[in-house]
């Protein structure tokens, strides 16, 4: 793929008002099956996306869709993973989001950026477009090339005009002065970014009225395709078989009689919440951010330990999240958008009792996931921790376990203390009915997303003292560890 490839031009025979309500009638379809439309326009500077994009949205419903301009923010951006600004930012099903410029931004901008770097951010946008792709998203990528000559003239014209100063910025001229290493770097990051499920389609803009008829007609082909592509998908999921067999079941082979003396417990609870605090301060001070995950069997005492764990901690560099059930307007999203959005700035700490894991577990027992969905979600959940690590982070996963005996007696208690009765539903007891569902499924989920680099840590909960010691100790064991292993990468 060169950007020095003579293109065919299919749409210059059309007008642009004939092409635009074309694709206002297509976008219709896509709103009335509930299709989410991604539409990235990148290129040079000063190639004209401003113009193009003018003509996609001029007979658009402006009611189903919004334009994204993601201005060079690095010093937000560097703060939390890559994909987050750009995940949250995702179309709802049914409308249409275009972004000016994208998540590829940066990567076309930087001539300096180091190939292990490189490769992780590339890898990761792949993994995050095929998410995407495989949630029915028809996904679009245009890049406008212009030469040299043009750009340096439309930045003359741009500059003796009264919002020259809006439209000009020092990219422009860096990359008119250097183009030929800015073209040599865009060839590089268009190729290795040509995924099979949302290639680059590149548009020549020496003529802005031409590339505006180009990249209409080119939307009604992809959004075309893309329809059809979406009634396949929805035909192929009915009949999705799993060959999945546990090896071994993680949870019946554990030590549940774990127990410690409440002497002990005063002690050792006393000295580590200091250590906690401790150490909260020195990721805050450099800059390190954490996330914390609690799992496990109701009433197993996921929010005692969450207690315990940050009694210490200054409250302004923490935030807890309790997941419930996802809004109608988080459903109409992809699953994992909702807690991109919540992720830890650099420096924090963020506690997610409940996570992204409902979509593996109540999600698939209650069937609010078609198989195919809550199968796949494996893989697209250890994507998004490993973007989480490879951005610096510390990410740790607590599963607190309990048998059946032991929630039975809990949640009689609950209903019989009246400042616990809020804590126990009738959901509660209907999850307990299917037990055994949730214990296969929590299983499997255990053993396929048990990464180093985001490990899960299970906690013996029959004894809730133990447990929260527990939860103290490994997660002070891993944030060392964690501090080690960054400072022999600085010191590479």
């Amino acid at each position: 793929m060169k950007l020095s490839d003579k293109r065919e031009k299919k749409f210059t025979s059309f007008k642009r008002s004939t092409l635009a309500q074309r694709l206002a009638r297509l976008t219709r379809i896509c709103e009335n099956m509930d299709i989410a439309v991604l539409i990235m326009v990148d290129g040079f500077e000063s190639s004209g996306r401003g113009y193009v994009i003018n003509d996609i949205c001029s007979k658009l419903n402006p009611k189903y869709y919004d334009v994204e301009v993601f201005e060079n923010k690095e010093e937000y951006e560097d703060k939390f993973p890559t994909m987050k600004r750009f995940f949250e930012n995702t179309p709802q099903n049914g409308h249409i989001k275009i972004f000016a410029q994208s998540f590829y931004y940066k990567l076309f901008n930087d001539l300096d950026i180091d190939e292990e770097s490189l490769s992780l951010r590339i890898e990761s946008m792949k993994k995050h477009e095929k998410m995407l792709y495989d949630s029915k998203m028809i996904i679009v990528k245009i890049f406008l090339n212009i030469d040299q000559k043009t750009q340096e003239e439309r930045m003359r014209v741009s500059e003796k005009s009264t919002s020259g100063h809006f439209y000009i910025s020092s990219v422009d001229k860096k990359q008119n002065k250097n183009y030929e290493a800015y073209k040599k770097n865009f060839e590089k990051i268009l190729n290795a970014t040509n995924f099979p499920t949302s290639p680059w389609h590149i548009i020549d803009s020496i003529d802005k009225k031409d590339a505006s008829k180009e990249a209409l007609g080119l939307l009604l082909d992809e959004i075309s395709m893309g329809i059809e592509r979406v009634g396949i998908q929805i035909k192929d999921e009915e009949n999705i078989e799993r060959d999945y067999e546990a090896k071994t079941s993680i949870l019946s082979n554990i030590n549940l009689e774990k127990t410690i003396a409440d002497e002990e417990y005063k002690k050792e609870k006393k000295a580590l919440q200091k250590q906690i605090r401790d150490m909260a301060f020195e990721y805050y001070q450099r800059g390190i951010s954490t996330i914390l995950v609690f799992e496990g069997v109701d009433a197993a005492g996921k929010d005692g330990a969450i207690e315990r764990l940050v009694k210490k901690i200054d409250p302004r560099l923490y935030k807890v999240f309790a997941i419930s059930a996802p809004s109608k307007y988080e459903l109409a999203h992809h699953y994992l958008r909702r807690f991109y959005k919540d992720l830890a700035e650099d420096g924090y700490l963020a506690i997610f009792s409940r996570s992204w894991y409902g979509r593996v577990m109540v999600e698939r027992i209650e069937g609010f996931a078609k198989t195919c969905e809550w199968n796949r979600a494996y893989d697209e959940i250890l994507a998004m921790e490993k973007e989480i690590y490879n951005h610096g982070s510390l990410i740790l996963k607590f599963f607190v376990s309990i048998d059946k005996d032991e929630q039975y007696k809990r949640f009689k208690a609950r209903e019989n203390t009246p400042d616990k009765l809020y804590k126990i539903t009738d959901e509660d007891w209907r999850n307990r009915a299917k037990w055994d569902e949730y214990i296969k499924a929590m299983d499997e989920m255990l053993a396929r997303t048990n990464k180093a680099y985001a490990p899960w840590i299970i906690v013996e909960g029959k004894d809730k003292k133990y447990a929260r010691i527990k939860v103290m100790k490994e997660y002070l064991k891993y944030a060392k560890a964690h501090l080690e292993d960054m400072d022999k990468k600085n010191n590479k």
